[in-house]
C-alpha cells in the first residue's frame, strides 16, 4: 500500500483533534465558494446512489429523498452554512467533470479516491472500500488460517470472477495458492465454488459481505475481526470530491468530517446490516 493511501486511511481510524475554529464556515471574503454558495442560498451536489454511502429513497413515503453517511455529512455542511440543499442529478461519467464545470459545489456520490482522480478534484475522505476472503467454516484448510497471509500457500485453491475487479488483485496477492477463475453468473462473489468445496476461499467487497453472510450459513471469513468491516485488503478511501485549488473551502469540509466520523460510522453499518 502506497504512503499516500496509507495516510488517507489512517485518518479514518485515528481521530485528531480538530480545533473548533477549524469546525466554524470561513467568514465572509475568506472563500469565494462559500460566499457564492451563500449568495445563492442553496449547496448543490452531484447524486447517484452507491450503497452503503448514498442511497436513494425511491418511495413516495414522505421521508427524505437521499440518506446514508454522504447525506449525512452533506446536511450538516448546508445546516453550517445557512443554506439548503440542492440534488443534482450525475452519471457515472460526469460524477468528476461536474466540478471543474461549476455545475455543482460538490460530488458527494461517493468516490473511490485515486491517483487520476486526484489530478483533477480534491476529496474528503471519510470512509473506504476494501476486499475480505470468505471460505466454509468447517474447510479445516480456511479455519485453521488466521490471516488472509496464511491463505497464500500451494493447498489452498482460490476461486474469483473473470474480468471481476479483484481477479488482478488475487493474482498478485496469492501467487503460491492455486488460482481458479470462473464465469460470473450475476452473483456477488464466487459462492458456489465456494460451497461446493471446488475452492478453498474467493475474494468479497466488505460491503455485501455482511448480506451475504446472513443468507449463506456456514461461512468464514478473514480478517474475522469485526465482520470484515476493518479490512485493509485491497483497501481505497471513499469520500466526496471537491474542486481544486479551494484550500479554505476543502480545509473546512474536511475538519467537518473528522468531527462527524463516529456518526457517519454509524449510519454506514446501519445501512450495511439492511443490505
Amino acid at each position: 500500500m502506497n504512503r499516500h493511501l496509507s495516510a488517507a486511511l489512517l485518518s479514518l481510524t485515528v481521530m485528531v483533534s480538530v480545533p473548533a475554529a477549524a469546525q466554524e464556515p470561513p467568514p465572509p471574503g475568506a472563500s469565494p465558494r462559500v460566499d457564492a454558495i451563500r449568495k445563492a442560498g442553496v449547496l448543490r451536489v452531484g447524486v447517484l446512489a452507491n450503497l452503503p454511502w448514498l442511497a436513494e429513497n425511491t418511495k413516495s413515503d414522505g421521508g427524505e429523498a437521499w440518506s446514508g453517511p454522504a447525506w449525512l455529512l452533506t446536511k450538516e455542511y448546508a445546516r453550517a452554512l445557512g443554506v439548503k440543499i440542492q440534488p443534482v442529478l450525475v452519471s457515472h461519467e460526469t460524477k468528476v467533470p461536474v466540478l471543474a464545470s461549476n455545475q455543482v459545489d460538490l460530488s458527494i456520490t461517493p468516490l473511490a479516491e485515486t491517483p487520476e482522480r486526484l489530478k483533477a478534484i480534491d476529496f474528503v475522505i471519510y470512509s473506504a472500500t476494501s476486499v475480505c476472503m470468505f471460505g466454509r467454516a468447517d474447510n479445516a484448510k480456511f479455519n485453521q488460517s488466521k490471516t488472509v497471509d496464511d491463505l497464500n500457500r500451494p493447498d489452498i485453491t482460490i476461486a474469483y470472477f473473470i474480468g471481476g475487479g479483484e481477479e488482478g488483485w488475487v493474482k498478485e496477492r496469492f501467487p503460491k495458492a492455486k488460482l481458479r477463475g470462473v464465469t460470473n453468473s450475476g452473483a456477488t462473489a464466487p459462492v458456489e465454488e465456494v460451497m461446493s468445496r471446488r475452492a478453498d476461499a474467493a475474494p468479497i467487497n466488505r460491503v455485501p459481505y455482511v448480506g451475504m453472510a446472513k443468507k449463506v450459513k456456514g461461512l468464514g471469513v478473514l480478517p474475522s475481526a469485526n465482520d470484515c468491516q476493518g479490512s485493509m485488503e485491497k483497501a481505497a478511501p471513499v469520500g466526496i470530491g471537491v474542486d481544486k485549488n479551494q484550500a479554505v473551502f476543502t480545509n473546512w469540509l474536511r475538519a467537518v468530517a473528522t468531527r462527524m466520523k463516529p456518526q457517519l460510522d454509524a449510519d454506514e453499518r446501519v445501512i450495511i446490516e439492511k443490505l
